[in-house]
Formats: C-alpha cells, structure tokens, sequence
C-alpha cells in the first residue's frame, strides 16, 4: 500500500489528485472545529455525557466530533448519503428518472442536480430538528427567533458545503467523496482512542452502568480489554482485507479465428466477481436508514415511557437485539440493491459474445447472463453475510455485557468503512497507474 503511494507521487497529476484530496479534507476537518453562535457550551457537555454507544452517538462518530460540539459541520455527510439513498430507490420506481439514468452523462448531471436539491431539504429539516433538541437541553443561549434562523442556516449550509466538498473530491481528487470524508472522521477519533486505551491500562478507565452512574474498571481488567481490543481490531481488519480480495473466477474461453494466414484467439481468460463487490457502501446506506428514527426523534421530544420512546430508546438502542438483527437484514438487503444498480450481468455477458468469447458449457446470450446472475447472487449473499457479521460482533458483545461495552458498539461498521475506504482508494490509485503504462510501479 505504502509502496502505490510513494509511486504514485511521482506522477504529476496522480500528485495533483492526491493533494487537492488532502486540502479537501483539511477544509472539512476546519469545518468540523468552527463554532456556530448561541450556544452553551457547558450544557452541550452535559448533553453528550451519555451517548457514548447510542445512535445520537454514531451520528456523532460519523460527523467527526462535530455533532457533539455543535459546529458548522454538525450534520456531516448524513443529508447527502441519504439523499443519495433517496435518489437511486426514485431511479427505479419513477421511468423519467429511469431514463435518465440512461442517458449517460447529460442525465447523470440530471440526477446529481435532483440529489443536491433533495440534499439541501433534508439539511434544513435535519438542521431544525437538531436545533429543537438543543433548545429542549438549554444549550441555546439565545431563544429569539433570529437566533433560531442563523443556527438552522448555519447547519444547513455546512450539510451543503459538506456535499459540494464530497463531490470536489470525486471530479477532481482520488476516491469516492463520501467514503473519504467519513474516513476522516472516522480517523479523527483515534487520538481519543489511544487516550482510553491508555486510561484502561493505568487504572483509570471507566464505564457506564444501566442507571447512568459511572464505575471504574480495576486496572487488571483494564489491561486485558485493552490487549484484547487491539487484537481484535488487528484480526478483524486481515479479515476484511481476505474479504474484500476474496473473488469467484468464471472461465471464459475464446474462440479461434483465422485472419489471413495467421490464427488469432482461442486464450482463456476469466470474470472474476469478487465477494465484497459493494465494498462499504451497504455498511453506510444501512447505518444512514437504521439513524432516521433519532434523526426524527430530534423534531419532537418522546416523552418518558411513551411509544416513541420505546422505539427510539429500546428498540434502536445499540444493546437491544431488534437493532443488531435489524443491523444484519439491512446490511444484506442495501448489498443487493447496491450490486442490482451497479452491475448488469447482460451487459457483460453480451460484451463476452460480442468478444467471441463464452462460458464452458454455457450458451452465449441470454443463458449466460442468467448463469452470471446466479452466480453473483451466491457470491453477493456470502459477502453480505460477512459483511454483516463483522459489522454486529461488537453490538453482540455489548448487549452480552448489558452495555457495558457501549464503546465498541460501532467498532465493527468504524472498522469496516476505514479499512474498505484505504482499499478502494489504493485500487483507484492502482488503476490510474497501470492506465498510465508505468511499467514495474506495481511490481
């Protein structure tokens, strides 16, 4: 991986891209520190004393901090994921959006016009109700209805910022936008990370009990969670890398054929599907449906043993087991959906035919596309169950443990996104290099 990167900063433009990405991050990551008026911050502090492990605190983990403290980037990349979401679901159902789909680039532009707009709706509706719950916590300081406006806008306009960033990254740097900025922030939390690790180590770690109350770990114990931690997270990421270059290869053999005086054709070749195709996309549409009850529970506050408080406090609490089974079905189905958008097994069969090639014992056409989705439906459900598995074994443990481990809840998706983000993006880098014809660059 180390050796693409030192590679590929030494061609001019692949230095470019990787530049201009960085710049781009490190905007955003300013973004996430800027401050939005009005605010209290010793209320927001109380105020996030106890969401280490609930679904306001993921939505904290994916925005980088920013959630928890109240700055210009609050909402993060969330409005655009589900936006995103949101469009490819209407792609399908509604023919005109259908067709231009179609269109090739003219209606991709289409598309991503429609995306920002719905962007944007989403950012204010998201940016009002996370104001309500600020107003209900008395971290407002100011209740006027002018400071009422300049917080929504301001939150609505750093979800829009925050889209414009993600789709700079995507025309003019490496990688997805979406998938690099929740890798920053992401990373962003290793500091904090390292800080507890050490705490559990000298004695001083802490968790919290089912009444709110706080204990300490014994420093014994502490050692082993840490130790343990760190091996797992190492196991689970050579898991994800075996995942992810896990592939089924397909022979696909040549006919002959005479040109001349000379025969060409007749190699054998292969169509590799890989087991995690979707790579961590399934993992952050998922997570961005799984997050819509907090996100509407930010309009109106649920009252104490009411029925929305029952969903949004027990049934989407990281230690019930509806969450985590419901963690696993969805991961599964956005993985289906996800290759259904993204891979067309009669394209590719019709441009096998079209080549002279074909499937042993497969006849070309219309059976060999049926034979292809077979296959890829086999591969996509075993990668889409491992990709569920790893992303829930933390959930499990923490519900084993009573939400002890509230801390790990969301290890497994943090993991999963960190690691499938570095591969895609070395992919990438690799794929422009060997486009280039660097011979020897990824030997």
């Amino acid at each position: 991986m180390f050796e693409t990167i030192r590679n590929a900063w030494k061609i001019a433009d692949l230095k470019k891209k990787l530049i201009y990405t960085m710049i781009v991050v490190l905007l955003y990551r300013v973004g996430t520190a800027l401050p939005i008026p009005y605010m209290d911050s010793g209320m927001l502090g109380q105020l996030y004393t106890y969401t280490n492990g609930s679904i306001l605190g993921y939505l904290n983990i994916l925005s980088g901090g920013a959630l928890s403290n109240a700055t210009l980037f609050a909402l993060g990349i969330q409005p655009y994921i589900t936006a995103s979401i949101v469009m490819q679901l209407l792609c399908v159902a509604i023919p005109h959006l259908e067709r231009l789909s179609k269109e090739g680039e003219e209606g991709k532009k289409k598309i991503n016009q429609y995306t920002r707009y719905v962007t944007v709706a989403l950012g204010l509706l998201t940016a009002f109700g996370y104001y309500r719950l600020l107003l209900a916590n008395n971290v407002v300081s100011d209740r006027s209805a002018f400071a009422a406006v300049v917080i929504i806008a301001c939150y609505c306009a750093g979800s829009a910022l925050v889209m414009w960033l993600s789709e700079k990254i995507n025309e003019n740097g490496i990688g997805n936008g979406i998938s690099i900025i929740l890798f920053a922030n992401i990373i962003s939390r290793g500091p904090s990370i390292v800080s507890t690790l050490w705490a559990y180590c000298s004695g001083n770690g802490t968790y919290q009990k089912a009444d709110g109350s706080t204990g300490n770990i014994a420093q014994w114990v502490g050692i082993i969670i840490a130790v343990v931690g760190v091996i797992v997270a190492v196991a689970m990421i050579g898991f994800i890398v075996w995942m992810t270059n896990s592939e089924r290869k397909l022979p696909v053999q040549y006919a002959k054929k005479v040109v001349g005086r000379k025969m060409y054709g007749g190699q054998s070749s292969s169509l590799p599907i890989k087991v995690n195709m979707t790579g961590v996309m399934p993992i952050i549409f998922a997570n961005s449906i799984i997050t819509i009850p907090a996100t509407i529970a930010l309009f109106v506050q649920p009252k104490k043993g009411g029925v929305w408080d029952f969903i949004v406090n027990k049934m989407f609490s990281s230690d019930s087991v509806f969450y985590a089974v419901l963690t696993f079905v969805m991961i599964i189905a956005f993985a289906y959906f996800y290759i259904a958008i993204s891979f067309n097994p009669v394209e590719v069969a019709n441009n096998i035919k079209s080549q002279g090639g074909f499937i042993p014992g497969i006849r070309p056409g219309r059976p060999t596309s049926d034979y292809i989705s077979k296959v890829l439906s086999k591969v996509t459900l075993i990668g889409a169950i491992l990709l569920s598995v790893v992303a829930i074994l933390p959930l499990i443990a923490n519900i084993v443990a009573g939400g002890a481990l509230a801390g790990i809840a969301f290890g497994g998706s943090s993991i999963i996104i960190v690691v499938g983000v570095v591969l895609e993006t070395i992919r990438e880098i690799e794929a422009q290099m060997t486009m280039r014809h660097y011979k020897g660059f990824l030997e």
